[in-house]
């Protein structure tokens, strides 16, 4: 196992690039030299509160050394005392160096010719491969006679995508076979991306720009605020961007470099819609992995490196689906589209009823994240609400609160009205939180079958009134982002008091038989 040990300092556009966070920056070359095999035997960072470029020697700073296998604050002070304790960090260094117990150096903006001058002059005499960034510094480290095999500037990089530079060099000097990781220690090392295309996971993160779009709809829709109707269109146009983004991200897990690829994507994705969106970026992300891992292959500087990734992989991808995939892509949405629509033309009523009945089945099944909610948004795309979208909150949301309400007023037992009430909130103040109504749908039959009639009641009710809208929002917001006010208020009503009455009728057939047990001196199990 090599042994190597990390210089530096937040440095001066290293300290915007993730310097002033010196655990965050120093984790991720652990990550990578973990990955790699590779032995962190120490560790000596000055970590200011302002850019090197602008600190002065009163300006406050803390020095980093390596403590019980990882970077730990053992000084603070003003920057001129954080370098004097830093001077003798910087001799023990250069005598490990010196005696071999360090076979490598990263080096992240040091000072060759003050705080690290003893640990670099060590370097130079042993012949240890040396990599880093700092365009300066490592120009003086390597007029020294260091062996510098890697170096670059700052600009453009994060710090995974340094981390990952710095750690293949030291392996293809040394020849250690190294495969990146990517997303941090809880991800996969950077082999088959394509095990981390999840299409659920992009859609359930896209949600947020979707609420948010569903929002403007209704504000556009109050007297004196119809302006916001281009604003609304204007959002709708980016939300292939948005779910770019997040693929890329979500492939490619480098930071930045990722979602500048996925917007790039998105951006000419746009005419494709969501799907083309989603292929743009899953595209981008599955390029930016490849073309980054080449570049460093390769030793391009981490700037043109990131460049190459980030840009390259966005365009390459983004004009795939302008010119080939979009318009399939968008066909393929309209078509998907058009199945709802003539379905719900065909029986409104019984499309909301069969809709509202299998909606908890979906949800507890896990079907409702892997293909109702990507229906919702592929509808919400068109108009900023959608047909499964008003059934959503009135079949599941809505008939929750009510099993929820049910056990706040007249409760099986006390304890219930405490477990229900944080529920009933959140279920009224941001339209989610379904499964706090499955303690009590789970521990009573009656309450299960009624939430299933209650949810077949609602979206009954939607079809009725042939209702668009949303879930996720307050439940007094949501009749107002809908296109049909009145008929989402009467939908929601309806499935409210049925699911409440239910339950109501369900504590108290329980309470009784509770009594009836107890009065025979038996004991009271789950029905």
């Amino acid at each position: 196992m090599k042994n190597i040990a990390i210089l530096g300092s937040s440095g001066g556009n290293l300290y915007n690039l993730g310097g002033k966070d010196p655990e965050k920056l120093l984790k991720e070359i652990f990550i990578q030299c973990d990955s790699a095999g590779i032995n962190i035997k120490a560790v000596q960072f000055i970590g200011a509160e302002v850019s090197m470029d602008m600190a002065k020697e009163h300006s406050k700073a803390g020095l980093y050394i390596l403590k019980e296998t990882k970077p730990t604050r053992i000084f603070e002070g003003t920057l001129t005392e954080v370098n004097d304790e830093a001077n003798s960090i910087d001799s023990e260094m250069a005598q490990n160096i010196r005696d071999g117990k360090i076979d490598g150096l990263i080096a992240m903006s040091i000072d060759p010719e003050g705080t690290n001058k003893e640990a670099i002059l060590a370097a130079v005499e042993k012949r240890i491969p040396v990599v880093g960034t700092g365009g300066t510094s490592m120009a003086i480290t390597a007029s020294k006679g260091a062996n510098v095999i890697s170096t670059s500037g700052t600009t453009g990089t994060s710090n995974r995508t340094r981390a990952v530079s710095f750690t293949s060099s030291l392996c293809k000097f040394w020849g250690i076979k190294y495969q990146p990781v990517i997303g941090g220690p809880s991800e996969t090392k950077a082999g088959n991306p394509f095990k981390r295309i999840n299409i659920r996971g992009i859609m359930m993160a896209s949600l947020p720009a979707f609420i948010a779009l569903a929002l403007i709809l209704a504000l556009s829709k109050i007297p004196g605020l119809s302006g916001l109707g281009e604003v609304f269109d204007l959002l709708l146009q980016a939300l292939p961007v948005v779910i770019a983004a997040i693929a890329a991200k979500q492939v490619s897990d480098l930071d930045e470099v990722s979602i500048v690829a996925g917007i790039i994507a998105g951006v000419l994705s746009i005419d494709g819609g969501i799907i083309g969106g989603m292929i743009g970026g899953i595209g981008a992300g599955l390029l930016v992995q490849f073309l980054f891992l080449k570049c460093v292959q390769w030793r391009f500087p981490m700037t043109t490196v990131n460049i190459v990734a980030g840009g390259f992989s966005g365009v390459l991808a983004g004009l795939l689906v302008f010119y080939l995939i979009g318009p399939l892509a968008l066909m393929l949405g309209g078509y998907i589209k058009l199945i709802i629509e003539q379905v719900i033309t065909f029986s409104p009523i019984l499309a909301g009823a069969v809709a509202g009945l299998l909606i908890w089945p979906g949800i507890l099944g896990g079907i409702y994240h892997a293909a109702i909610l990507p229906i919702v948004l592929l509808e919400m795309e068109k108009s900023g609400n959608s047909f499964l979208g008003a059934v959503d909150m009135v079949s599941l949301v809505i008939v929750a609160a009510g099993i929820n309400f049910a056990n706040i007023i007249a409760p099986r037992d006390k304890g219930k009205a405490a477990i229900a009430a944080p529920g009933f909130m959140i279920n009224l103040g941001f339209g989610t939180f379904v499964e706090s109504a499955y303690p009590f749908m789970f521990s009573n039959k009656l309450v299960f079958g009624g939430a299933l009639f209650s949810a077949g009641v609602g979206g009954a009710l939607v079809g009725v009134f042939n209702v668009r809208g949303t879930a996720y929002l307050p439940s007094f917001v949501a009749p107002f982002a809908s296109d049909n006010v009145v008929g989402f208020i009467i939908s929601m009503i309806g499935a409210f008091v049925c699911s409440f009455v239910i339950t109501i009728v369900a504590n108290k057939m329980m309470r009784k038989k509770s009594v009836a047990v107890v009065e025979k001196g038996g004991t009271i199990g789950v029905e």
